[in-house]
């Protein structure tokens, strides 16, 4: 391969070779800092697939594999036309490495030119990204989606007349979100948005496009109706926020235990005075009884210190818990076994206080340098075990007392 038509990439990551190297050749690394899929085997002649949500997809095979220090792999990238090599040196600097990335073997001609300037924006962006997966565990791609901060309501013609607006289609505001670009735009109920960044809308689905190629602190124009009125101005895109990371494993896991002393207690409340006949009913054939309710729970706890731990041993973890607590002979079995409603939640107590001391317990090394793996169990401790009870099961619960009280 003709060494001077390569891409040539240098950045200096504050992070140990060992992780820099990690997060070339580990699949769920991969996804959380430079594609949205990945498949491989970390080994020298062992398969790499990555792929990307927009369609593109690059395979090809690891030749050179000598941890930390150096990999070279083939790339044959998606409608690119020719194989390529892409090779990774990293060499000690300060508290640090020198990253140093070489896309080789791209040819001359328009098509390489287009491919070419593809894979520089795709390797620029991602290299800034792998420093902010190994130092915050935070994907770029995610911190820096733009958030509108807007809510829609339905848009026709009849709304249209109504609102004296001369066109019937558009994006009608239901309102707009405290703190967000569109209020500090002025943007208000029932404006009729026409266009952004230049881009139609003709309904909500329209936002994807004119979305694209966008990040948060840019402000692209809006066109919108006000009444007959028609304005332009800039409108500056907003961010998601990022959930924070405590300082600590002992702060995330008393956290952890503030969250489940309330999910506790609140199952405890709303299922207090029951029988253990009715506790234990169906309230329609193929539905959870209480019983049945709070041994999910239980299991939820269980598959969540074996995701942790499949983190821990850095072995390939899923994004969530993939449903696995919600096979009902699980949850029969473990009904079985406890008894009945207190026993179910005497264990899901001692599930919980599990859990804590688990977290508490995670090593610095972990914490440290596997944020984009820390930040996941944070997340779930601190968000998604309460939203599980509120979102999810409160109301499920309610439903089958109500059903299994009825007269």
């Amino acid at each position: 391969m003709d060494e001077n038509s390569g891409l040539n990439f240098v950045r200096t990551i504050p992070a140990p070779a060992e992780e820099v190297f990690r997060a070339f050749t580990h699949a769920a690394a991969l996804r959380d800092w430079l594609c949205d899929a990945a498949s491989l085997e970390a080994r020298k002649g062992g398969h790499l697939f990555l792929r990307w949500e927009d369609g593109y997809y690059a395979a090809g095979a690891f030749t050179v594999f000598d941890p930390p220090h150096y990999l070279e792999l083939t790339w044959d990238g998606f409608l690119e036309p020719g194989l390529m090599e892409v090779c990774v040196t990293l060499s000690p600097q300060g508290d640090g490495v020198r990253l140093s990335l070489e896309q080789q073997g791209l040819g001359e001609g328009e098509h390489w030119a287009a491919t070419r300037s593809n894979l520089a924006a795709l390797w620029r962006s991602a290299l800034e990204n792998l420093e902010s997966f190994l130092v915050e565990g935070i994907d770029l791609r995610f911190a820096h989606r733009p958030r509108l901060g807007i809510f829609f309501d339905e848009f026709n013609a009849q709304i249209a007349a109504k609102l004296g607006t001369p066109v019937s289609e558009g994006v009608l505001l239901g309102g707009v979100a405290d703190g967000s670009g569109a209020q500090a735009a002025g943007l208000q109920k029932d404006d009729v948005l026409v266009s952004l960044n230049g881009v139609p809308l003709v309904g909500p689905h329209s936002f994807s496009l004119a979305l694209k190629g966008l990040k948060a602190g840019d402000s692209p124009l809006v066109a919108f109706y006000r009444g007959a009125k028609k304005h332009t101005l800039p409108l500056t895109l907003g961010s998601f926020p990022m959930t924070p990371l405590p300082e600590s494993p002992a702060a995330l896991a008393e956290s952890a235990r503030q969250v489940d002393a309330r999910v506790h207690h609140e199952i405890s409340r709303v299922t207090a005075g029951l029988s253990e006949a009715q506790a234990a009913r169906k309230p329609e054939p193929g539905e959870w009884s209480v019983n049945e309710i709070i041994a999910h729970f239980v299991l939820t706890e269980r598959e969540f210190q074996s995701w942790a731990a499949d983190m821990l041993r850095d072995n390939e973890a899923n994004d969530d818990l993939q449903f696995r607590p919600n096979v009902d002979e699980r949850i029969a079995a473990l009904v079985k076994r406890c008894g009945g409603r207190q026993g179910l939640l005497d264990e899901l107590a001692r599930a919980q206080e599990e859990t804590c001391a688990l977290l508490e317990a995670l090593p610095e090394s972990f914490t440290r340098w596997r944020k984009h793996y820390y930040r996941r169990l944070v997340q779930w401790a601190t968000q998604v075990t309460p939203a599980h009870l509120d979102d999810e099961h409160l109301i499920q619960l309610q439903r089958a007392i109500a059903a299994v009280t009825r007269e």
